[in-house]
């Protein structure tokens, strides 16, 4: 038991576990996507956001393509810019996916799409630079 919790310890260490820095990189690029649909459909000058406060209240690991990923969850703080004014949106939750590749050296933000309420979802996957 002590030589497994030493192996989770050292996996932790060497960067296989999602930092709150790789899930904050994870939620702009998830936001960048909505926000440039948003901008699009809503006629909106957004000028950018502010990711504040993060805080992971779950990772939990499973396998998705055959690759180690973990489903992460919790809240931040975010800030919309606008060319007069920010808007602050307290406490929002994230539910996210992130993939490790098989290198060990890059993180992919996971994205599902469902398409039928029967079937599994196709993964679209975005490099998290």
């Amino acid at each position: 038991m002590a030589g497994l919790l030493i192996l989770l310890s050292a996996c932790g260490t060497i960067g296989l576990l999602p930092t709150n820095q790789l899930v904050q990189k994870a939620i702009a690029l998830q936001l960048e996507q909505t926000q440039k649909q948003l901008s699009q459909k809503l006629d909106l000058d957004l000028q950018g956001f502010e990711i504040q406060k993060l805080a992971i209240t779950e990772q939990k690991p499973l396998t998705i393509d055959n690759l180690p990923a973990f489903r992460v969850r919790g809240k931040y703080d975010l800030t919309i810019k606008l060319p007069k004014r920010r808007l602050t949106q307290l406490q929002q939750p994230f539910d996210i996916y992130l993939q490790i590749q098989q290198e060990g050296k890059t993180w992919r933000l996971l994205l599902p799409e469902r398409v039928g309420k029967n079937t599994e979802p196709i993964w679209h996957s975005y490099l998290i630079l």
